[in-house]
């Protein structure tokens, strides 16, 4: 299966069921706010972290335009992630949405400014290059259960997978097998190094 059938696949959620976790989702307790030289373009990006409601889930608002962190807005582009809506761009977000995935902030809206304003793309911060920066701030502003807009909490929903997939291009490949646990297993060979 080539990367776009898999993305395609993935988005029709023929491969995958949802259960709940058996937990409320959360937000942040405040607002985050870093800023930071960005990986491609050099430019200095500030990004704000909101709190959100319930359901809602974690989206980028650039100039107001709204993209979610979701496999339905993923582009392809070299050496980053990339989300793509109504030809507005948001680079790099992948240190950002892990470390909001891995602390558990199921919720949040993520404003991106770049001080010059005048373009269709912009990336968020890279900082060292993993996530320490996002992850620090999150632990500093905290966690607080979301509620939708009636004060509601909502419980966690987590997609599984439910038959195996297959993505390779040349001769790089990922395979993903249906589990009760998540466990990664993987390979790399560097030629050159030999």
């Amino acid at each position: 299966m080539s990367l776009s059938a898999a993305l395609n696949a993935f988005k029709s959620s023929a491969l995958i069921s949802w259960k709940p976790l058996g937990k409320l989702q959360q937000t942040i307790a405040g607002c985050i706010e870093r800023a930071g030289i960005t990986l491609h373009s050099g430019k200095v990006a500030r990004v704000k972290i909101w709190p959100e409601c319930a359901g809602v889930g974690r989206y980028f608002d650039f100039r107001s335009n709204f993209i979610h962190a979701s496999v339905d807005y993923v582009q392809e582009s070299p050496l980053c992630t990339m989300l793509c809506k109504d030809g507005y761009k948001v680079r790099t977000v992948e240190h950002l949405l892990s470390a909001l995935e891995a602390m558990g902030v199921d919720n949040c809206r993520i404003e991106v400014e770049i001080p010059d304003g005048e373009e269709s793309s912009v990336e968020v911060p890279i900082f060292d290059g993993s996530a320490k920066e996002w992850v620090g701030a999150i632990k500093q502003v905290g966690l607080k259960v979301a509620t939708d807009e009636t004060g509601n909490s909502c419980e966690k929903m987590i997609p599984f997978l439910i038959e195996p997939v297959l993505v390779h291009r040349n001769d790089s490949f990922i395979a993903a097998f249906p589990s009760p646990k998540a466990q990664i297993i993987y390979g790399i060979d560097f030629p050159q190094l030999n």
